[in-house]
């Protein structure tokens, strides 16, 4: 391969980092440069981030990652064709449209602030919490957009100041990043995709567009809403001040639909995603389903402004990742995230010991906003290590729990089902080994665990003409060197640890109300 070839780069905006990664044209990843930004937690259950710091965390990416590629003899500056934008979902943020200045820090998707305003709504609107649900797939929650922009419209002065002027632009990040890099105040486009903009409970499944009856009913002005966009198209060109000045952007997608796309997943096909949480979709093709089991009806992706739209089941799970970061930070029980395997594996079990991270309550199947986390089952008997491992044991029966509910209703048959897998922590072998077990499903890990980025450079290179459908979709292809993980658990042990999670589960209801 010659070094002054095509190249499509990827912005990967997650909870905690972000990144950008550099393709060449066979789609294999040829440099990458991440960095963290800062978490803030002002109150309990509170969480935020400042839009100024993830801005310049991409520009430094994008800088760095350039500067790396051009060093190793990549000619980046002229073989860079297109972008794709993924971002973490449903984090919300309001700005000033003449100056381009947040009127307050983003909302992060997994905050819980709104809960109050949950209840209200659910109070006075006559369906209840599922009110919206036949045209936007989403229950009324805290996860998704609409309360959060609800949450700054009352509580927050600028914000009101900003929508009373006409001057306040609402968005989530993908909005915010192409904003910026088209321009920001000086003519930026305000737009988002298909896939984020039906995480905010605000766009109609069927139409792809904001839902009139929707935004009436919640009092949300339309024209401070982005134009929606399929996930393969040429949005717009990067302007002056970026390092990567003039490429198109042609890619967008929420990072899960993204990583779905990443792993090829057709109709019928599930991936589950572990980074902060963990996040489950099935392909259920042109159809919408809507579930019964407690998950979203959501979009999976749709690959140009006229191709078929692919939609998909959901199961959201708030912590997975970030209960290991938990154990890391705040009770120092290892002193990198990586340590927790080698510490689990010194135990053959977790000893009768269970663990529901649920710091923020429970998102699918469970829905309970009142729960809060619990450890059952301690004696003195259990270790360090027995804790650990249970913290990886909750991660896969969450994703259990959910797989179950995909199962139900979309009725598939699952004698040839695999759970496809992707994202950091799947590095770790026990816990790939673990979901198979307590899923009772091969697990299947590609060679590129990030399959996030992938996806956003999947879709601009699609738009941008550097790759055809039949070269993504090709399952020979894109899952060389996959690593399959088979059951070996006996059923009757799985069963009895699923009945005690079910256990552990309940106690963790109602306890969002204790206090010191």
């Amino acid at each position: 391969m010659s070094k002054d070839d095509v190249f499509v780069g990827a912005i990967d905006q997650g909870t905690s980092s972000s990144r950008f990664i550099i393709y060449d044209k066979s789609a294999r990843p040829i440099t990458s440069h991440q960095v963290e930004f800062t978490q803030f937690y002002p109150q309990a259950g509170w969480v935020e981030h400042d839009p100024m710091e993830i801005l310049e965390s991409v520009k430094v990416c994008v800088a760095k990652a350039i500067d790396k590629a051009t060093a190793d003899g990549f000619n980046v500056d002229k073989g860079l064709k297109a972008i794709g934008i993924t971002n973490q979902r449903e984090t919300t943020l309001v700005w000033s449209k003449s100056t381009g200045a947040p009127l307050h820090n983003a909302i992060v998707w997994m905050d819980v602030r709104t809960t109050s305003i949950c209840r209200r709504l659910e109070k006075e609107l006559s369906g209840g919490k599922g009110h919206f649900v036949d045209s936007c797939g989403l229950p009324i929650s805290t996860y998704f957009s609409a309360t959060k922009l609800l949450w700054l419209m009352e509580n927050v002065d600028a914000v009101k100041e900003g929508i009373k002027k006409k001057d306040a632009l609402f968005g989530t990040i993908d909005t915010w990043l192409i904003w910026n890099l088209t321009g920001g105040k000086e003519g930026g486009l305000h737009v988002t995709d298909v896939s984020n903009a039906s995480r905010t409970m605000l766009m109609n499944l069927k139409t792809l567009d904001w839902d009139p009856a929707t935004l009436k009913a919640l009092g949300i002005p339309a024209e401070i809403l982005p134009k929606i966009v399929s996930n393969a198209e040429v949005i717009g060109n990067v302007a002056i001040g970026w390092p990567i000045k003039g490429v198109q952007i042609s890619g967008c997608l929420g990072d899960q639909h993204a990583a779905m796309l990443g792993q090829v997943c057709l109709k019928g096909e599930a991936k589950s995603t572990y980074g902060t949480g963990a996040f489950i979709l099935l392909n259920t093709g042109d159809k919408i389903v809507k579930s019964n089991h407690g998950l979203l009806t959501t979009i999976a992706y749709k690959l140009g402004s006229k191709a078929q739209t692919n939609y998909a089941l959901e199961g959201s799970v708030a912590i997975a990742g970030a209960a290991v970061q938990w154990l890391r930070d705040n009770l120092g029980i290892i002193s990198s995230a990586s340590d927790i395997e080698a510490m689990a594996s010194q135990v053959e079990n977790t000893g009768g010991v269970y663990f529901v991270p649920a710091f923020n309550g429970l998102f699918a199947p469970w829905w309970r906003d009142d729960a809060r986390g619990v450890v059952i089952g301690i004696t003195r008997y259990t270790t360090k290590a027995h804790i650990a491992r249970a913290v990886l044991e909750s991660m896969c029966f969450q994703v259990k729990d959910v797989v179950d509910s995909m199962r139900k209703d979309s009725g598939s048959d699952t004698k040839d089902a695999v759970l496809r897998v992707d994202g950091g922590a799947t590095v770790n072998n026990l816990l790939m080994q673990t979901q198979a077990d307590l899923s009772a499903l091969p697990v299947i890990r590609p060679s590129d665990i990030e399959t996030t980025a992938r996806g956003a450079a999947f879709a601009a290179g699609l738009a941008a003409g550097i790759w055809k459908e039949e070269f993504i979709f090709d399952p020979a292809e894109q899952m060389k060197k996959a690593t399959k993980f088979n059951p070996k658990m006996p059923e009757e042990v799985r069963k009895k640890k699923v009945e005690c999670w079910n256990k552990a589960v309940n106690r963790s209801f109602d306890l969002a109300d204790l206090s010191i």
